[in-house]
């Protein structure tokens, strides 16, 4: 709870928690939302400014409150608690960063808050309409198993049969591509599903949640009813970008746009403001074209390496009791084969044959991220491709690559039955023809 003074000045203004106030304290004058106090100076009142930045005014001194508009903070925490009817929107909480909150004495961030209070601190979100929302399991997404999508997906089914709308799952960011990924190859869905996360913890100032939150409702009420990403665009706080959740990557440590589409562009843009949805690419599945299926075999007991100078062969033996290897190559698909017979170099190209040749597939992706693998170029490359290794031609990034081999793992052992459903586009992972200009960072 506030202090005495702060819960005084409250009463006084007739305001309280989830109400427009406006506050004065010397010169400076601020209006927004009132916010349910978190851990540290009870004296400390939280407001959302328009902008969805929160923001701390010290009411230790003279402070004047005038009550703007009374909220509807109150009706979104009860629609939070609702369960899923026909035509509303579900919110499936997964941990991370965007239900989390930071704990003041060591400043650690934790996942803390119901979907119900992430509700209650963002009723931007009641304008879609009914709600439902409910936390699946409170966890740092780097701690994340197959067993935990396999609940996402089962759960996003038993949603969708209850007539959702659509279905947003919050999620920590270091992983949400991993997820993004195995929910596509798991979940054929009549709607859409929506990954989202943020940055910044739901009570920094910085928070980019309530944007994020904002046009992930947005998506989840679109035509686009697949499996996708919606993050920051940019720097600013107007723009989201709805990405495939298959050509998705989170590609920088902290910055609120750091997901990026890979060798593909966007689905869409969202503007934050108006809610309003602009197609990119318009190679989508569209709402209703589906039949909801759900395909949750997967086979964890595959490992994803990136090859480097240097890499033993030791190394690579150890890897036999893998039921599949993914490499992250380097250039167009590589690995080290001392191809020139070069008296300092050393080759794995022998024990890749073995592990092949004892049932386990190899599978290449390309460390470089953008681009395609292309093995026909240099002779290491054709020595891999004779040896048996799998994704030629393909423009997957290495984590797809790994949660594809998870999953058709999954169905089958079998090599060419392997090689067969590696080398399918399922969706949206593989594509004929790469963007000739790669989105990178400035």
């Amino acid at each position: 709870m506030y202090s005495e003074k702060v819960m005084r000045l409250l009463k006084a203004a007739g305001a309280s928690e989830g109400d427009m106030a406006k506050v004065t304290k010397g010169s400076e004058t601020f209006e927004g939302l009132v916010m349910p106090r978190a851990e540290g100076d009870a004296n400390c009142l939280v407001l959302k400014l328009k902008s969805g930045y929160n923001i701390g005014i010290d009411c230790s001194g003279k402070v004047d409150m005038k009550l703007v508009k009374k909220g509807e903070a109150k009706k979104a925490h009860a629609s939070g608690s609702a369960p899923v009817s026909k035509g509303s929107l579900s919110i499936l909480g997964c941990g991370g960063t965007i239900s989390s909150k930071v704990e003041y004495t060591t400043g650690a961030v934790y996942p803390s808050m119901s979907e119900s209070e992430l509700l209650a601190a963002v009723p931007e979100l009641s304008s879609f309409g009914k709600l439902s929302a409910r936390t699946l399991f409170s966890i740092l997404s780097e701690d994340l198993t197959t067993d935990y999508w396999k609940i996402m997906a089962r759960e996003a089914e038993k949603d969708i049969k209850a007539g959702a709308e659509g279905i947003i799952l919050t999620h920590g960011t270091d992983t949400l591509h991993y997820s993004a990924a195995a929910l596509s190859f798991m979940l054929r869905t009549p709607v859409p599903v929506v990954f989202v996360g943020s940055q910044r913890s739901s009570d920094r100032g910085s928070s980019d949640n309530v944007v994020n939150l904002v046009c992930a409702a947005a998506a989840a009420k679109s035509d686009i009813a697949e499996v996708s990403v919606c993050m920051h665009a940019n720097s600013s706080d107007d723009t989201c970008s709805l990405h495939r959740g298959t050509r998705v990557r989170k590609m920088h440590t902290s910055r609120r746009d750091a997901f990026r589409s890979v060798n593909a562009s966007p689905l869409a843009q969202i503007n934050y403001k108006t809610r309003k949805l602009e197609h990119i690419d318009s190679a989508y599945s569209k709402r209703g074209s589906h039949k909801l299926e759900v395909d949750d075999k997967m086979n964890s007991n595959a490992a994803l390496i990136y090859t480097y100078p240097g890499i033993t062969p030791k190394f690579i033996s150890s890897l036999s009791n893998f039921d599949g290897i993914v490499f992250a190559g380097t250039g167009l698909g590589h690995v080290p084969t001392n191809a020139m017979n070069n008296k300092l170099a050393t080759s794995i190209l022998p024990e890749v044959k073995s592990l092949i040749q004892s049932g386990i597939p190899v599978v290449m992706a390309p460390q470089t991220i953008y681009g395609r693998i292309n093995m026909n170029v240099y002779t290491a490359g054709r020595l891999l491709k004779e040896a048996g290794v799998i994704g030629n031609g393909c423009d997957w990034l290495p984590e797809v690559a790994l949660v594809k081999l998870m999953w058709v793992l999954g169905h089958t052992k079998k090599m060419e039955e392997v090689r067969k459903l590696m080398l399918e586009n399922r969706a949206g992972e593989l594509s004929a023809r790469s963007p000739t200009e790669p989105d990178y960072f400035e």
